[in-house]
């Protein structure tokens, strides 16, 4: 079965600035998306449209395609409390990634400056302004589920989970 507009979608993928290793999924579960519903990076979208499962690819994305242009003066001063993602760490350190919710969902942070109760955090996902290179291993393609369709994303084998 081909990629096409609402079918459930799982690949590995490996991910590359130049010629460093950012991330890869290839040491846990694959990713899993419905096609065609604005939850995937656009240009890896259009990449993956009519593969099928086996199909081995790389595609290079310009920071408009991936996750947009940097953009100066993004620093927001946010209560610690808000902060998601520490794990195993005991304290928030510059560098360092978080999540956090607002009322347009869930975004991934950057902190930059840490104070006592709050932490100023650059809004910027951590891959803007960089151009990306993908390397992709479509692993299944099945038509969604009319659930996963109305829920926005692919169950597990369990069903919904959340």
């Amino acid at each position: 079965m081909q990629i096409i507009k609402d079918t459930a979608v799982e690949f590995h993928y490996t991910l590359s600035e130049g010629d460093q290793q950012i991330e890869t999924s290839k040491t846990d579960e694959p990713l899993s998306y419905i096609h065609g519903n604005d939850s995937m990076l656009p240009g890896l979208e259009k990449a993956l449209d009519n593969k099928v499962a086996g199909d081995k690819f790389s595609v290079t994305l310009a920071p408009e395609d991936s996750y947009g242009e940097f953009k100066e003066g993004l620093i927001q001063r946010i209560p610690i409390k808000h902060l998601q993602g520490l794990g195993d760490n005991k304290v928030w350190k510059k560098g360092m990634s978080a999540i956090v919710e607002s009322n347009q969902g869930r975004h991934q942070v950057t902190v930059v400056k840490v104070g006592r109760f709050n932490v100023d955090c650059d809004l910027n996902h951590p891959f803007a302004g960089k151009t990306l290179t993908f390397d992709v291993e479509v692993v299944s393609v099945r038509e969604a589920t009319t659930e996963e369709l109305s829920h926005g994303h692919v169950h597990g084998a369990g069903g919904c989970g959340h």
